[in-house]
């Protein structure tokens, strides 16, 4: 069996269809689905069984699964909200939640792939590497995401299984729609020209020039390639960048999504105040050591991405199998 945790959200379902493609159905999804219809993601993937993320931890530690051959442990659930102020909720979810697992894993020799985060690197002025000197927090997410991947940095040289942590960059793709205010730009752009016929970026701020702010952004199809690769193939231990190492202007975006649909213009809005000192002006992935383990699956350009998440979005808005309306 294998164990996705976050299996209805956004990157677990797209690796959830990942695993089906292999030929993987044995899967077992642990989520929270809430009542934003995060549901819908599930339809057409194929798995086991689900079970609340609560209600899985106690389980496990209560000794259900010891007898189950687990193939693997894939932690994508986490909150990913870098507007949640609440500390003790953040550190709970994505860092003692996180430990639990792990260590059953490290017990059981299970192999453990979980999400980092870029945020974890904060303003990035120190660069992108998988280094401690140039690691920081600008928010509470990305503390609490900074938190765990320096725990597994502590226990690395002891351990006797795979344990792999993949800061993610910005991952866009289908089935982020139940991601509110935490979807991507393209989600956004694509819906801002299908209601208004135009795009609003932040003007510059820190400074940046007006939609200058640059981001690695990667396709959440490659994210689950890079996944995958790690369980196939085993690979070396450790905390591994997950971006593309080509940075994009959100001018750049814009004008991809505008060629898409052959009209529209930019319109710059006021940076709001709340994101002042929060908010990451350019991320790119060093992916050197991601290489130097072997990865050489490739990315996706931004142009090819976008064409092809915004024509799933025309079809069936957004989700990888039709989704119930």
């Amino acid at each position: 069996m294998i164990i996705v945790t976050g299996g209805a959200g956004f990157i677990g379902s797209n690796l959830v269809n990942g695993l089906n493609a292999e030929g993987h159905t044995d899967i077992l999804i642990v989520d929270d689905l809430g009542a934003n219809n995060k549901f819908k993601n599930l339809v057409g993937l194929r798995y086991f069984d689900y079970c609340h993320k609560d209600e899985f931890v106690r389980s496990l530690e209560a000794g259900a699964y010891d007898s189950i051959n687990i193939q693997a442990l894939f932690h994508q659930g986490a909150c990913s909200d870098t507007m949640e102020y609440d500390g003790n909720f953040m550190m709970a979810t994505n860092y003692e939640y996180s430990k639990k697992l792990l260590h059953y894993c490290l017990k059981r020799r299970i192999p453990f792939l979980y999400a980092s985060s870029a945020s974890t690197y904060g303003s990035g002025q120190n660069g992108f590497r998988e280094e401690e000197a140039c690691e920081s927090a600008l928010n509470t997410y990305a503390f609490s995401k900074l938190s765990f991947d320096r725990y597994v940095r502590q226990l690395l040289p002891q351990v006797n299984s795979l344990v792999v942590g993949l800061r993610y960059f910005n991952v866009f793709g289908p089935q982020e729609q139940h991601k509110g205010r935490m979807t991507s730009i393209f989600y956004q752009l694509y819906n801002q020209m299908k209601d208004n016929g135009y795009i609003k970026l932040f003007k510059g701020a820190d400074g940046c020039c007006d939609g200058e702010q640059k981001r690695d952004f990667i396709y959440v199809k490659d994210v689950v390639k890079i996944n995958l690769w790690f369980y196939n193939n085993g690979g070396q231990s450790g905390i591994y960048n997950c971006g593309t190492s080509k940075a994009h202007s959100f001018n750049e975006v814009a004008q991809a999504v505008i060629n898409y649909f052959s009209k529209g213009y930019i319109q710059y809005i006021e940076f709001p105040s709340i994101l002042k000192d929060k908010y990451q002006n350019f991320t790119e992935a060093d992916v050197a050591r991601l290489l130097a383990v072997g990865y050489d699956g490739g990315f996706h350009s931004l142009e090819d991405a976008i064409t092809e998440y915004y024509t799933c979005m025309d079809k069936t808005g957004g989700y990888l199998h039709l989704a119930i309306s």
